[in-house]
C-alpha cells in the first residue's frame, strides 16, 4: 500500500492533419508556427494527493479526462509534463510492469484461452519469477560492492567472483525455464502426474485465497466465455487482487452490469477495498457509484480538477456551477434572479428575504444578477403566496418510493425543474402547482466566475 502523489500533470496528444485545437480561441490568434505545433491538452494542472489506503473516486462527464489520468499513473500513457509518485517512487520513467500497480478495464481484458485459475495466476507467475530475478541480483550486487574496497592486488579473485556470478545466473535461468516447461506441459494432466514446483505451489495457494474472498472457487476450471458478466467483473478483480500491488485502479468496470448487478458488485468492491486496505483510484461517469463508493471524491471537468472532497461535502457545498449540476440525482435546478441589499431575492414570479447569514457575502452583489440553484429535495407543494413558485406539471415519474415531477415556469414554459415529492402526494399531467423554496437550502452563484458565493458568519 502506498500514498500516489500527482503533482502539475498535463497531457496532450498532437493535431491531426486538419484539426483544430480545442484550447484556441479563434483562427486570427493563432500563428502559423503554434498551429504546426499545436495539440489538444486533455490534462492541465493536475494536483492530487490519495492516502494510503484511500478510496479516491474520479468522477465526470465522458471525455473530461479522467480514464486518460488513470492509464497515464498506470504507464500505458507518456506524460507531457508534471510527476507521478507512488509511496516514495517517482515512477514517470518505470514501464507498467514495474510499478506495483494493478488495473481493472471496463472491458475486463481476460484472457479468453486461459481457465480462470490461470487468469488469475498469470500475473503471479511473471512477477513471482522476476522478484525471484530481482533478488537475486541484489544480492549479488552487494556482493560486488563489498569486493570494491579491497586492494588492487586481488583484482583476479574479484573477476573469478564475478565468472562464478555469471555461472549461477545461467544455472538459476536453466532451472527456471525448466520448471515453467514441467509446470506448462503437465498442467492439464490428472493431479497426480503433475509437476508442481514451489514456485507454482506458493502461485496456487495465493489463486485459491483470492477465490475464495471473491466466492468464484467454483468458476476456476472454467474459460471466460462460459462465465456471465458479474463472473468475469470478478475474475478481473481477482486477477488484480492477486498480485497484492501497492495500488488499485480501476476504470469504469461496473459499467457493462446490469442495475440490480451492478449495485451488489459495487458494494463487494467497497467491502473488499475496506479489507485489503489498499490504495484505489476508481473512475466512472455515474455520481451515484462516486457518491456511494468513495472516501473522496475528485470531479473533473475539461481536463481540469474542479473540486476535491468528501461525498457529502460535495453535496452540500458545491465549489462552482459545474459541480453543482453534476453532483446530486436528479441534478439541481438553476434559475437566474435579482439581489437587492440587505437579502432581498427577486424573480418574476417570486421574491423572499434570504437568513441574516448571507448579508455580509452578498454585499458586493447589491443590483447585480446571481444564479439561485435549489435542489429537488428542498423544494415542496405549497398553497400560492408572493414567496412561491407557480409551475405547471409537464411529466409525473412515479417511482414507489417517491415522485419525480418535470414543471415548467407558469410565465416562461421554457424553463423547465425537477421536484422530488413523496409518493402519498397526488399530482397529474398539466395541473398547476405553487412550490415553495427552502431559503436555508438554497445556493447562490455568480454568473460571471460560476463559483458558488458561500456564506459567512464573521
Amino acid at each position: 500500500m502506498a500514498q500516489v502523489i500527482l503533482e502539475n500533470i498535463y497531457k496532450s496528444f498532437p493535431l491531426r492533419q486538419g484539426e483544430r485545437s480545442k484550447d484556441a480561441e479563434s483562427e486570427e490568434n493563432v500563428s502559423p508556427a503554434a498551429s504546426s505545433s499545436a495539440s489538444n491538452s486533455v490534462l492541465r494542472r493536475i494536483n492530487l494527493t490519495v492516502e494510503d489506503g484511500e478510496f479516491m473516486v474520479l468522477v465526470g462527464p465522458s471525455g473530461c479526462g479522467k480514464s486518460t489520468l488513470l492509464r497515464s499513473i498506470a504507464g500505458l500513457e507518456t506524460l507531457t509534463g508534471g510527476n507521478i509518485w507512488v509511496g516514495d517512487r517517482l515512477v514517470n520513467d518505470l514501464p507498467p510492469k514495474d510499478r506495483d500497480i494493478a488495473m481493472v478495464f471496463q472491458n475486463y481484458a481476460l484472457y479468453p484461452h486461459l481457465s480462470v485459475y490461470d487468469n488469475l495466476a498469470f500475473g503471479l507467475r511473471r512477477s513471482s519469477g522476476r522478484k525471484k530475478e530481482e533478488g537475486r541480483r541484489k544480492k549479488e550486487e552487494g556482493r560486488g560492492k563489498r569486493e570494491e574496497g579491497r586492494k588492487k592486488g586481488e583484482e583476479e579473485s574479484i573477476g573469478d567472483s564475478k565468472n562464478l556470478g555469471d555461472a549461477d545466473s545461467i544455472n538459476y535461468r536453466i532451472q527456471s525455464w525448466g520448471e515453467d516447461f514441467l509446470v506448462g506441459v503437465t498442467r492439464n494432466l490428472p493431479k497426480g502426474l503433475r509437476y508442481v514446483s514451489a514456485r507454482e505451489k506458493a502461485v496456487g495457494d495465493r489463486v485459491l485465497k483470492v477465490a475464495q474472498l471473491l466466492q468464484i472457487e467454483s468458476l476456476l476450471h472454467r474459460l471466460p466465455k462460459q462465465l456471465s458478466g458479474g463472473q468475469k467483473q470478478r475474475v478481473a478483480l481477482g486477477r488484480a487482487m492477486a498480485r497484492n500491488p501497492e495500488v488499485f485502479l480501476m476504470d469504469e468496470p461496473l459499467s457493462n452490469l446490469d442495475a440490480k448487478l451492478r449495485a451488489e458488485t459495487r458494494a463487494q468492491i467497497v467491502q473488499l477495498q475496506r479489507q485489503l486496505g489498499t490504495t484505489t483510484i476508481y473512475v466512472t461517469h455515474d455520481q451515484t457509484e462516486a457518491m456511494t463508493m468513495g472516501d473522496r471524491i475528485a470531479v473533473m471537468n475539461a481536463g481540469q480538477l474542479q473540486q476535491v472532497a468528501a461525498p457529502l461535502e460535495l453535496y452540500r457545498n458545491p465549489a462552482n456551477l459545474f459541480v453543482a449540476e453534476f453532483i446530486g440525482s436528479p441534478p439541481m435546478n438553476f434559475l437566474q434572479v435579482q439581489f437587492t441589499a440587505p437579502l432581498l431575492i427577486s424573480h418574476p414570479q417570486f421574491r423572499f428575504t434570504l437568513p441574516d447569514v448571507w448579508a455580509r457575502s452578498l454585499q458586493q452583489y447589491d443590483g447585480r444578477s446571481l444564479i439561485l440553484g435549489i435542489r429537488p429535495e428542498h423544494l415542496s407543494i405549497h398553497p400560492p403566496a408572493t414567496k412561491n413558485l407557480s409551475v405547471q406539471v409537464d411529466v409525473v415519474e412515479a417511482l414507489g418510493h417517491e415522485t419525480y415531477l418535470w414543471v415548467s415556469l407558469t410565465d416562461a414554459p421554457a424553463i423547465r425543474m425537477q421536484v422530488r415529492v413523496g409518493p402519498d402526494r397526488t399530482v397529474r399531467v398539466g395541473e398547476e402547482i405553487w412550490l415553495a423554496i427552502s431559503p436555508e437550502k438554497i445556493h447562490l452563484f455568480d454568473p460571471d466566475t460560476e463559483l458558488a458565493i458561500c456564506p459567512r458568519t464573521i
